[in-house]
């Protein structure tokens, strides 16, 4: 899950030119204030460093309110030093953020440049931006049964919701400190306590692994853990100490016959895509690989055939993108950004898989991470589907409008030759089409159609997996439910809790 994916929440623009400082050294220092000189300074203090930030991209509002205020921040640039010593937290995060030098202690950059800069974002962004129409839902799908286990919760905090290939599930919740597994029937078999954030696990070898943030508000503390499963119900933990963990991936990267772990430490301000390589005995290395916050998803594959297994991952903060990390052998990797979104993208989740069965490996991708601010509609937010030419080269080629999209699965549900989609989304349009939270969209030849399920607003879905569960033949699905405050307040949170469900499967009834 991810909200910023985990309540994951993101501070992705807040760290726009953070990386982009080195160029303050230039000091061009314009004779007027206007929007043209803006735009020109604008384009050398941050273009070189991600995808420039276009004004339009943004209603004004928050560019006054948020964004600017944040990007001098990271030049030093503060209304008083109270105001610095709020962004460092007091533990060992704040030591970091600190140490990390992301907030200077004096301005890096002059008034007059800073002032033109401001200008111009405030003067050519718009006032609000444009909006797709409300997605025509159809109705409620006849493909699924919704299934809710007997189980309530006071305050649903689902973290993770997971099919297991034995048919159970296995659900995190971040409010209780636990983690707890279900049955076909819905029913509770065992429940244990662990440390803040179960989000994700990967079993090899008949073990499990657990992978826990540590903390599901927004740290940079090293709180979160990986945690192995004994066999007897209980946990060792060969590693700890990372930023705000939430997915690992298991691959024998270094080819010595055991299993190395990649860890997405999505943080806060800071934070790393990071290699922990196996000296055997529960004994981990850590290797750096991008020393940078924001990365959600991460997955071992061989993407250039060459025998290696090289990295996939995505980056939704600041510098927002997909990029491959080719191995070089030794756990030596070179680093490729391959598909580039603008840092108000709100990169959610991604997939890697042959989806048009050519034999490459394509990307299904979702925006839609709405938390750094106040959430407003964005028409970029929807389902992607990137497919390969065969050298790695990604090319749109599918585009689902979706509103606040979090996570996505194409499969072909309905078993009728060819793929549909279903997805959720944790910032739907809640006053207009509140029942996009989740959809079903159906693949009907050359376009897709709509459809939701009748229950789809008594909890607010963050997370998703998709199996055949039950051993039918055809993909059931489980959604979790975070009851997060939605904007504007129109009394789902109410819902949310009387209802007190912490996850639903969606049974397939194809078969």
């Amino acid at each position: 899950m991810q909200l910023r994916n985990f309540g994951l929440s993101i501070f992705m623009i807040t760290a726009l030119v953070a990386s982009c400082k080195r160029n303050s050294e230039t000091n061009q220092q314009p004779e007027s204030i206007s929007a043209e000189n803006g735009e020109k300074l604008a384009r050398l203090y941050c273009a070189s460093c991600h995808q420039f930030p276009e004004p339009e991209m943004l209603p004004k509002k928050i560019w006054s309110q948020t964004i600017l205020p944040r990007m001098g921040y990271m030049y030093g640039i503060y209304n008083s030093e109270t105001e610095r010593q709020n962004l460092f937290e007091n533990n060992q995060g704040g030591a970091i953020v600190k140490a990390s030098g992301l907030f200077p202690d004096a301005p890096t950059l002059d008034s007059i440049t800073w002032a033109n800069i401001q200008k111009y974002y405030l003067t050519k962004a718009p006032d609000s931006i444009f909006q797709h129409s409300p997605l025509k839902i159809i109705g409620e799908s006849t493909l699924f049964k919704t299934l809710i286990p007997d189980q309530k919760v006071n305050v649903p905090s689902t973290t993770l919701a997971k099919f297991t290939s034995e048919g159970t599930i296995y659900i995190g919740d971040a409010f209780t400190k636990s983690f707890s597994e279900f049955s076909k029937d819905l029913g509770l078999l065992k429940t244990g306590n662990v440390p803040e954030g179960a989000v994700w696990t990967t079993t090899s070898k008949d073990t499990l692994w657990l992978t826990v943030m540590g903390s599901f508000s927004p740290t940079d503390a090293p709180l979160g853990v990986i945690a192995k499963s004994t066999g007897n119900g209980t946990f060792s933990v060969p590693i700890k100490n990372l930023q705000r963990p939430v997915h690992t991936s298991l691959g024998d990267v270094d080819q010595d016959g055991d299993e190395d772990i990649l860890v997405c430490e999505f943080g806060k301000w800071t934070g790393a895509l990071s290699l922990h390589v196996n000296q055997g005995e529960d004994t981990y290395v850590k290797k750096v690989l991008h020393a940078k916050p924001g990365a959600i998803k991460a997955y071992f594959r061989d993407m250039n055939a060459d025998g290696l297994m090289d990295i996939i991952a995505l980056f939704a903060q600041a510098d927002e993108g997909i990029d491959i990390f080719y191995n070089l052998g030794n756990t030596n990797f070179r680093r490729e950004r391959v598909l580039e979104f603008p840092p108000s993208m709100g990169g959610s989740f991604f997939n890697v898989q042959d989806y048009n069965h050519d034999g490459h490996l394509d990307i299904l991708f979702t925006a839609g991470d709405n938390a750094d601010y106040y959430p407003i509609l964005k028409p970029w937010h929807g389902v992607y589907l990137y497919t390969n030419n065969g050298s790695n080269v990604f090319k749109k080629t599918r585009f689902l409008p979706l509103n606040g999209a979090y996570n996505a699965v194409m499969e072909d549900f309905d078993l009728d030759g060819d793929q549909d989609i279903a997805a959720i989304s944790f910032f739907p349009d809640w006053a207009q089409n509140p029942k996009e939270a989740f959809v079903f969209f159906e693949n009907i030849g050359t376009t897709y159609q709509a459809y939701t399920f009748k229950e789809v607003n008594w909890g607010r879905w963050v997370v998703m997996d998709a199996m055949d569960y039950d051993r039918d033949g055809d993909t059931d699905l489980v959604l979790g439910s975070l009851a997060f405050e939605a904007l504007p307040k129109l009394g789902f949170e109410k819902v949310w809790m009387e209802k007190g469900i912490p996850f639903v499967v969606l049974e397939n009834q194809s078969r």
